[in-house]
């Protein structure tokens, strides 16, 4: 039994790897794909999406089924961008709870002076410091 693995435990071994590593990969393509589908059934029109560039917009035209053509989104009222259909980051959902629960007015804030000390420059050469004079 001993002789067995000595010769053939190493390739086992490797067997093993490959399979674990095939399994791992289809698995997490399978994943990709998934999200995938579901950004392209989200991805509609009135839609809020985040892009890559880190702009906020409206999708005004996104064709899922031609990922060549542009998507045109709407970054501010009036004002259309066409955008690479892959810069679509990702949807952004609106949080359902408020992230503030009360705004404190203004009239009820205080304002607190704090006692600021100025501090006045003294008429010290800087070359008087180092050791060096100017030279002309």
């Amino acid at each position: 039994m001993n002789d067995f693995f000595a010769n053939y435990g190493l390739i086992i071994l490797l067997v093993v790897l490959l399979v674990f590593m095939f399994w791992s990969s289809r698995r997490r393509m399978a994943k990709q794909k998934l999200e995938q589908e579901e950004r392209a059934r989200n991805t509609v029109p009135g839609a809020e999406v985040l892009m890559q560039g880190g702009l906020y917009g409206k999708i005004v035209s996104y064709d899922p089924e031609n990922l060549d053509q542009p998507a045109v989104v709407e970054i501010a009222p009036g004002v259309d961008i066409k955008v690479h259909s892959q810069a679509i980051l990702r949807i952004v959902t609106p949080t359902e709870e408020p992230l503030i629960d009360e705004v404190t007015p203004l009239d009820d804030v205080q304002v607190v002076e704090d006692d600021f000390r100025t501090v006045e420059k003294t008429d010290v050469d800087p070359d008087a410091e180092s050791g060096t004079k100017p030279q002309a």
